[in-house]
């Protein structure tokens, strides 16, 4: 947080002066941010939005991994923003007999060469973010 905030008072990136942090995450080797940064919607101009700060950021803490995700109310808008360029086909609710909720979120067949390798990071990510188990299917 401290570090977000020496960002925006240098004026390197102008973009944090519209910026909301709402909390961050530390999972494993990576730092996830939940944050919203202006009135942006578009995913591709989030992403790139999000990519000036992290590696801002990354740099101004000795090369800790950093991820900016914007704040949302379900679980399909966290996924993707989180495996974007991965398209995210929908979001599975599967309700257990012990009345638990998991949720399988469904990924095209086509992006399985994009986070394959990370496919168990991203679903202990998503889970943490969501509050329920999460699994990742490809389609």
């Amino acid at each position: 947080m401290r570090a977000l905030i020496e960002l925006e008072e240098s004026g390197k990136i102008p973009e944090l002066k519209d910026a909301v942090y709402h909390k961050a995450y530390f999972i494993d080797n990576l730092i996830l941010i939940l944050m919203d940064v202006g009135n942006v919607t578009s995913v591709p101009v989030f992403t790139r939005l999000a990519r000036k700060i992290e590696n801002a950021l990354s740099e101004k803490l000795g090369g800790v991994r950093v991820r900016i995700v914007p704040r949302a109310g379900d679980i399909r808008t966290l996924a993707v923003h989180l495996l974007y360029p991965a398209r995210v086909l929908g979001v599975n609710y599967v309700y257990m007999p012990d009345g638990s909720v998991e949720y399988v979120v469904r990924v095209s067949r086509r992006d399985r060469r994009r986070i394959e390798n990370q496919k168990e990071f991203f679903e202990r990510v998503l889970s943490e973010l969501a509050g329920h188990k999460v699994r990742i299917r490809f389609e």
